[in-house]
């Protein structure tokens, strides 16, 4: 699509873009919130305030790269990247995010790839218009992915074969705080569009169904409370909330809506240990068409290899969920370091279990766990990902094809896009699983840790094309692993590891492992010029087809602005 096409320059612009919570994703307002301990004071890191800084850091980079196949051949290709790229920090009084950016040209020398070019990035920012009354938030990320016959795939899968799908999201909107007497006003307005360049759209499983690739969808989550806290002309806490959701995948023409409204009471135990009760009334929809029949019966396959709509037909339901829901829980926030939230309650006609954990005791540790429950697509899926990357987070790269890696972290915590990226498949679902992200840093030794699970049970027709994915369930696992620091003044290192398991219960043979490892050198020459080298191995093991063990590596030098 024209859009896909251009939307490095849309990235580049991502300040005008915004990461969007899922489709019936579940929060808890402020006013509910304990008011004790340091909950309300300013962040600081390692005992200070945080100063105001902006770094924009442009650059140029050459790169030479072998990729030498190990298992099942022997073919060997080579090839020259050159690069221009920007990194930018930004952590003033009114702004704070980071922007990643590159794009690379590829020339082969040698192989079976093709000569090719590639955008890829991350960003996240947001910008206080109105000090305290009114943010607007933007993000967005570009990565080529290598996605398997099962729908799988790794966040940068550049570096295993040419033929990639390149994926897009960006996202944006504003939120408006105040107050009026004692009661604090919250609204929201999140919008976002993801798509899934794929040269294959529809992937034969070894011995089993068609699956269709996700293509694009739009994504609009609206938000409003009013509420008050514990104390506040009342000994509980109480907030009125309403929400609209709704994701408009194009394959299918599907459709994932949703209204709640509800009413939120905070009971305080002690300053810093609150039970939070919460019912509401939800109407949940998926619906979608059916593809466009031949002569034959046979569904018919457009020019970029999806399904056509057959829009002459009315819509079916593939699901209906209407009623009254509730949930109950805790929130614990001793210091601005530590807070716990945990919830178990009843939505989409069963039980939801949902919360979150943070602990930063000090500037050297950051802990992050989220348990998640909702029902999405893969666009909104990924939209929430996006925005729980902490606005400082670092621009890593994939050391050999420069793309966006599966985690960033900052100085309060971090975020993986792993789990949204365990299936492609254009279904809707409900998704449930857990994050995870630790950062430790000893002495000048930065180590990172990202883990989680991610559990789809994909939602269709059942007289629709995509019937047969109808109650089945993907599954994935990731662990991803590094360190790096310095060597001396003018060296440091980064050692990654990686390991990803997936499995689609409807069809075994189609279950994957891949997992990797690689090593990267930096040698400051002068100033400006940085040589760079990375080593790395990487496999992949099937249930059918052959097995892949690939080695890589590369030699470069960037030249810093």
């Amino acid at each position: 699509m024209a859009l896909a096409r251009h939307l490095g320059l849309g990235l580049a612009v991502a300040l005008t873009a915004l990461p969007l919570t899922p489709a019936l994703a579940q929060a808890k307002d402020d006013p509910e919130a304990p008011t004790g301990g340091e909950a309300d004071k300013p962040a600081r890191h390692g005992g200070g305030v945080r100063l105001a800084r902006t770094k924009i850091q442009p650059y140029i980079e050459v790169r030479q790269n072998l990729i030498k196949q190990l298992r099942p051949g022997d073919d060997t290709v080579t090839y020259t990247a050159l690069a221009a790229g920007v990194d930018a920090q930004f952590a003033g009084r009114r702004t704070q995010g980071s922007v990643s950016l590159r794009y690379e040209r590829r020339f082969v020398e040698k192989g079976g790839f093709r000569d090719g070019d590639s955008i890829s990035g991350l960003a996240r920012v947001q910008r206080d218009l109105i000090d305290r009354t009114l943010r607007v938030e933007v993000g967005g990320m570009a990565s080529r992915t290598r996605v398997d016959s099962a729908g799988n795939g790794l966040v940068d899968g550049g570096r295993f074969t040419d033929s990639v799908s390149q994926v897009y999201a960006v996202y944006g909107g504003p939120t408006f705080t105040t107050r009026v007497g004692d009661v604090k006003l919250n609204a929201s307005y999140m919008a976002g569009y993801t798509e899934v360049n794929d040269k294959d759209a529809l992937q034969l499983t070894p011995g089993g169904p068609r699956i269709d690739i996700f293509d694009h969808s739009v994504t609009q989550n609206a938000q409003v409370s009013a509420g008050v806290r514990p104390g506040e002309g009342l000994p509980v806490g109480v907030t009125v909330n309403g929400g609209y959701t709704q994701e408009d995948i194009s394959n299918l023409d599907q459709r994932i809506r949703s209204l709640r409204a509800g009413v939120q009471v905070t009971v305080p135990v002690t300053l810093s240990l609150a039970v939070v009760g919460d019912v509401g009334w939800e109407h949940a929809q998926v619906s979608s068409r059916d593809a466009l029949r031949d002569a034959s019966g046979n569904p018919v396959i457009d020019s970029n290899g999806h399904y056509k709509v057959d829009r002459s037909q009315p819509r079916q339901l593939a699901y209906d969920s209407n009623g009254l829901t509730w949930d109950m829980g805790v929130i614990w926030r001793p210091s601005r370091r530590t807070s716990l939230s945990a919830f178990i309650g009843k939505r989409y006609d069963s039980t939801t279990y949902y919360g979150s954990f943070t602990y930063n005791p000090n500037a050297r540790h950051s802990l992050q766990v989220s348990v998640y429950d909702g029902i999405s697509g893969f666009g909104s899926s990924l939209g929430s990902q996006l925005q729980s990357l902490p606005t400082d987070f670092d621009g890593g790269q994939d050391p050999f094809g420069g793309g966006v890696t599966g985690c960033g972290f900052g100085g309060s915590g971090g975020a993986c896009l792993n789990g949204p990226f365990g299936s492609l498949a254009s279904s809707a679902f409900r998704g449930r699983g857990i994050n995870a992200t630790y950062a430790l840093t000893l002495h000048r030794l930065r180590f990172t840790l990202g883990a989680g699970y991610a559990n789809r049970r994909y939602i269709a027709g059942r007289d629709t094309v995509l019937g047969l994915v109808n109650g089945t369930v993907s599954e994935n696992v990731y662990v991803n692993a590094g360190v790096g620091g310095p060597i001396d003044a003018r060296s440091n290192f980064g050692i990654n590891v990686y390991e990803a398991w997936f499995r689609n219960r409807i069809n075994p043979l189609g279950d994957s492992n891949a997992m990797g490892v690689s090593a990267s050198y930096f040698r400051r020459l002068t100033d400006r010029l940085v040589a760079t080298a990375a080593l790395g191995l990487d496999s992949v093991n099937y249930k059918v087809v052959e097995d892949q063990l690939i080695l890589t590596g590369q030699l470069g030098l960037r030249y810093n602005f």
